[in-house]
């Protein structure tokens, strides 16, 4: 695995040391680092490793690598240096929503304006990393999905099963860009970078920040900072302290725009249940955010009532030896978007060899099964199991002309063992330690 360049992660440590040690402290002088070629070069890297689509100007990582990556990068270093670099229009696309109803706005800026953000990011990151706060999980280089799922389900068997499951409405378009450029300012005094930022939000519209490009999850999380900080507060405030051990009455987590929090569900605690919707939903108001009432819920998970997020259905049971426990469930969502990209592949590959076909589905079903693995999933993991299987076989009989399924023709042997479909649909269980729940400073 190739690592960020030891000069440019000096730098970021050095930032984010900076910025941990003085919160009031305003970051001037980073201009010149986000041009240098290195970090261009590793911005690059990073855009052409998630690829993507092209922009507004139809252009390829194909095409900038025929033409030369370096004299593309020298380019744009040269138009950064003096001011002259002006972004591209977003490309609009629509994409079906993961609930299948409706279409999710995409503006997905040119490769160009991808590697200006991206080099943003890489020197603005270890700044606002500083200032996030714990409950903060979504797009950070030290946190990750399976740290919150596992925390959720310890914090459900510590009886905190008063559930506020919040959804924000139309979160990436409601961004208003004073309030946006004002939270960076408190930060930032270089008026270049200033500049910079402003001309980027700007070129997604009037109002609201594309979703799509490199710098919009660290401004999404930036704007939602108070947020955090007032449910932090909240925590804080209501910890109590029992013969020298502290313990919290609400814990929260939030994932870009969706947020739980969770209240001890202990009856003189209710208070704090309702207290805290309502001071969420002001919290939210004074950025111009709103809930979205079809998609939030208070839920009582103590009473059997189940509440998703990430991609699981968290449910309270009680065990066969009477001990308090929680199912980690994959939603049926997330099974059904998974079934529709493995169908879309072998629609597209029917014509092709299986080996074609295996090569471009194993790597979705690695890393899917691999983030659903530390759940209750073997049931789920069964039936896509036989999903495959079925497709599988009724490719090889396509091929062949042949009608069925060939159940007795095609053996599970020949299927994995011989042709090399993956087969890794083992459950895991972790240590807190091994999710990185014991070491959660940042790493840069």
């Amino acid at each position: 695995m190739i690592k960020t360049p030891i000069l440019l992660q000096d730098l970021r440590k050095k930032i984010y040391i900076q910025a941990k040690s003085e919160k009031t402290w305003r970051f001037w002088g980073i201009y010149v680092h986000m041009c240098k070629i290195e970090t261009l070069r590793e911005s690059y890297r990073l855009a052409r490793k998630n690829n993507g689509a092209p922009g507004i100007d139809k252009m390829t990582f194909e095409d900038i690598e025929r033409n030369g990556v370096e004299s593309f990068l020298h380019q744009i270093h040269n138009e950064l240096k003096s001011e002259t670099y002006y972004p591209l229009r977003n490309r609009l696309k629509e994409i079906p929503k993961a609930s299948g109803k409706g279409m999710r706005k995409l503006l997905i800026p040119s490769i160009r304006d991808r590697v200006v953000q991206g080099a943003l990011k890489l020197i603005l990151e270890p700044i606002f990393e500083a200032d996030f706060q714990q409950g903060s999980y979504g797009y950070r280089p030290s946190k990750n999905a399976q740290e919150a799922v596992q925390r959720i389900a310890d914090d459900l068997v510590k009886k905190k099963g008063n559930v506020i499951d919040a959804d924000l409405k139309d979160y990436y378009g409601s961004i208003r860009h004073d309030i946006l450029l004002t939270k960076l300012a408190k930060r930032v005094k270089d008026s270049s970078v200033m500049r910079l930022l402003k001309l980027i939000i700007k070129a997604g519209g009037k109002s609201g920040i594309c979703q799509g490009g490199p710098l919009s999850p660290l401004l999404s999380n930036i704007y939602l900072t108070s947020v955090d900080e007032m449910l932090e507060r909240a925590k804080e405030a209501t910890k109590i302290v029992i013969q020298g051990k502290s313990y919290t009455n609400l814990e929260y987590y939030r994932w870009a725009d969706d947020i739980v929090i969770l209240v001890d569900s202990y009856q003189k605690w209710e208070w704090l249940f309702k207290a805290a919707y309502k001071r969420l939903r002001e919290e939210l108001s004074k950025i111009g955010v709103t809930l979205n009432t079809d998609k939030t819920r208070l839920v009582y998970a103590e009473k059997g009532n189940t509440f998703s997020f990430l991609g699981f259905r968290f449910k309270r049971i009680r065990t066969r030896q009477g001990k308090e426990g929680v199912l980690r469930l994959p939603k049926i969502e997330s099974r059904t978007k998974l079934l529709r990209k493995l169908k879309e592949v072998f629609r597209q590959h029917r014509s092709h060899h299986v080996r074609q076909v295996i090569d471009e589905i194993n790597p979705i079903l690695r890393g899917w099964v691999s983030y659903f693995r530390i759940g209750n999933s073997s049931e789920c993991f069964a039936f896509i199991k036989d999903w495959v299987e079925k497709k599988l076989r009724r490719h090889l009989m396509y091929a062949q002309k042949r009608q069925g399924f060939g159940w007795k023709r095609w053996s599970k042997e020949t299927l994995y063992k011989t042709l090399g479909l993956y087969n890794g649909y083992h459950l895991l269980k972790v240590t807190p330690v091994q999710l990185g729940l014991i070491n959660l400073d940042t790493k840069f």
